[in-house]
């Protein structure tokens, strides 16, 4: 499975660096996180380090194969 995530604001790289399965790109006050989750733990993995990080998600979708 790949996802998309979009979190508010923009991320430096060294922040970045803490989501190192995944891409990112910087679009109007958005950082666009997308990549590969292996699975509905991974998934959550993440969205767990989002929030440990102050980080809010305002979209996250599952991109076609």
């Amino acid at each position: 499975m790949r996802y998309e995530i979009r979190v508010d604001g923009q991320m430096s790289e060294t922040l970045a660096k803490v989501f190192p399965e995944l891409d990112h790109v910087v679009m109007a006050g958005q950082t666009v996180l997308f990549g590969p989750v292996t699975d509905e733990a991974h998934l959550y993995g993440l969205l767990t380090r989002f929030q440990s990080l102050g980080l809010r998600v305002v979209e996250m979708r599952q991109l076609p194969e």
